[in-house]
């Protein structure tokens, strides 16, 4: 059971080139599929954290592999949203989220090699999960958008309204302050 959260990570790890792979096709069955790979990859994320704590099972590995494949299952999801709509999801808008997530894990790398471990802010877990439930809606849109079904139409309206590109914004903000947090927060390492 100790292991178990280390391995649900490595397991979304391992989810998320799957996920961007099925999103990115054209067929409707391979996007559908695709969102509930990415639904599960999100699911552990939540599951090797409680199985963490509950059982005392926090590692350094842990530590340290549960916010990377965090970044790896966002980076895809995220990376998937131009195609979608370029206008709603820009590329310089996903180049700043990576861009935190990759500084903030190199600054993590460091920290570590000074044997001053930094802490997961709790502003870092409310943008993981603000991403988490935006990328989900923004992704299962994506699908509707793409199937014929009754409700696509009203889902394309509000996709078009540009409801989601204003998320998107909200988003970036809350992103590139926890990751300036962090910074700031930490400075003393710097020293």
């Amino acid at each position: 059971m100790k292991q178990l959260p280390n391995i649900l990570s490595v397991l979304r790890i391992i989810l998320a080139p799957i996920f961007f792979y099925m999103y990115i096709q054209d067929e409707l069955l391979w996007r559908s599929l695709s969102v509930a790979v990415f639904a599960t990859a999100a699911v552990t994320d939540f599951f090797d954290g409680y199985i963490a704590r509950h059982y005392k099972a926090e590692s350094a590995t842990g530590v340290f592999l549960d916010p990377l494949a965090d970044k790896f299952l966002t980076f895809a999801g995220f990376i998937c949203l131009p195609f979608l709509d370029p206008v709603q999801f820009p590329w310089w808008a996903v180049s700043l989220i990576v861009l935190r997530d990759v500084a903030v894990t190199a600054f993590r790398i460091y920290a570590n090699k000074k044997d001053l471990p930094i802490k997961t802010r709790f502003t870092a877990k409310l943008k993981t999960m603000l991403q988490m439930i935006f990328l989900y809606v923004v992704l299962l849109a994506g699908v509707f958008i793409q199937a014929d079904i009754m409700i696509s139409d009203s889902i394309r309206e509000i996709f078009e309204s540009g409801i989601f590109g204003w998320g998107m914004i909200v988003i970036v903000i809350i992103t590139v302050y926890s990751g300036i947090e962090y910074f700031l927060i930490n400075k003393k390492l710097f020293k």
